[in-house]
C-alpha cells in the first residue's frame, strides 16, 4: 500500500487511498501474535493468527463465515463443511475453530435444526 504519511483525510477524499492501501498484512498479524504470546496472552495470539489466515479471502466470504458462526444459523454439518473448505484454502486454524464450534453448538443446542 501507501506510506502511512500518505494516508490523510484529503487523500481519501480524492480517492488516492483505497481499502487495499490500508489493509493489514498477514505478516503484521503474525508479529502481533508473537508479541501477544511473549506477553503471556496465547489466546490473543491465536486470534491474530486466525485473522492472518483470513487476509487472503474476500470480505464477502469472511462475512459469510462470520454469519455462519452465529448461534442458530448453521447445522453442525454445515460448520464441518465450512471447516473443510477453510482447510482447502490453507486456513487450518480457522478450520479448527469451525470444527470446535460444530461440537460445542451441537452439545449446547446452539446449532440450527
Amino acid at each position: 500500500g501507501k506510506n502511512v504519511s500518505e494516508v490523510t483525510v484529503e487523500s481519501i477524499r480524492r480517492a488516492d487511498i483505497t481499502l487495499d492501501d490500508v489493509r493489514i498484512h498477514p505478516e503484521t498479524l503474525a508479529m502481533q501474535a508473537q508479541v501477544a504470546r511473549d506477553n503471556g496472552n496465547p489466546q490473543l495470539a491465536e486470534n491474530f493468527l486466525r485473522a492472518a489466515e483470513l487476509t487472503s479471502l474476500s470480505d464477502e466470504l469472511v462475512m459469510g463465515y462470520y454469519d455462519a458462526l452465529r448461534p442458530g444459523r448453521s447445522t453442525p454439518q454445515q460448520l464441518i463443511d465450512i471447516a473443510n473448505e477453510l482447510e482447502l484454502k490453507g486456513a487450518s486454524k480457522n478450520a479448527e475453530l469451525f470444527r470446535q464450534a460444530s461440537d460445542v453448538y451441537a452439545r449446547r443446542g446452539l446449532a440450527a435444526k
